[in-house]
């Protein structure tokens, strides 16, 4: 599967759908083992949330709601990141099974708190499982970009790769994965899920912090600052997101 929403692969509403809509059919193909997720952009995988409130009302499945059924699911679900990460980008990667990432072009963060609000789709729930107490604190409140190698050493992803061989090294892992039998694929997800998932109500939690945060003063401020100065466009904001989120 690859994301590809110009200009940027931010994160919408619609994306969350669509999501969904791949979830239930994950679900309902017998045959399926292995997905993978990657990015038509070599810049941005999924830049992060859009910033700019929808027109109408969002009625369709949550993100935690899309991401809990991912993670529970038998297929086994592999991020293959070239690009920028941040935010729910981030925690969408988070919420696979596995995450591997080129060395000289993935970029992850969480920039939530330089922007005034808090994450809200997984990332204080799934990161420090991964990495820890310190160092998820580091990379949630210090809202700064990491590189793929800092994120290898973290624990955040299983490897960071050459470039030129990412596409090759997720290739292989997913056909060998994919030719082994479902049944034993499935209950090792599942036994491994018993002491690697957050709780529904800690993600909960954190949703509604989130939610909360949005509605600060403060944020909005932080947030109209931002996309003033070019936040959700292609150039240097994005590009140097951790730096300019620290800037004001």
């Amino acid at each position: 599967m690859t994301f590809d929403r110009p200009p940027i692969n931010l994160v919408t509403f619609e994306v969350f759908a669509a999501l969904g809509e791949l979830v239930d059919r994950m679900e309902a193909d017998e045959d399926l083992k292995v997905v993978v997720f990657d990015s038509a952009d070599p810049d941005f995988y999924l830049a992060h949330f859009d910033m700019v409130p929808p027109k109408e009302p969002y009625t369709g499945p949550t993100w935690l709601d899309v991401a809990g059924r991912m993670a529970r699911s038998r297929v086994i679900t592999i991020a293959s990141v070239r690009g920028r990460a941040r935010g729910v980008g981030n925690e969408f990667i988070l919420a696979c099974d596995m995450r591997f990432a080129s060395r000289e072009k993935a970029v992850l963060g969480q920039p939530e708190v330089g922007a005034g609000v808090t994450p809200g789709g997984g990332a204080t729930e799934r990161l420090p499982l991964l990495v820890g107490r310190g160092r998820a604190l580091e990379i949630i409140a210090g809202a700064d970009d990491f590189d793929a190698e800092t994120a290898e050493r973290y624990g955040w992803i299983n490897r960071a790769l050459p470039d030129a061989e990412l596409d090759a090294y997720v290739d292989r892992l997913a056909s060998r994965i994919a030719s082994f039998d479902r049944r034993p694929l499935a209950e090792v997800k599942s036994l491994v899920n018993r002491s690697t998932l957050p709780t529904e109500a800690d993600l909960t939690a954190g949703q509604d912090t989130f939610r909360a945060s949005l509605a600060r003063p403060e944020a909005h401020e932080r947030i109209r600052t931002l996309l003033q100065r070019g936040m959700q466009q292609r150039g240097d904001v994005e590009y140097r997101l951790g730096e300019h989120i620290a800037d004001r």
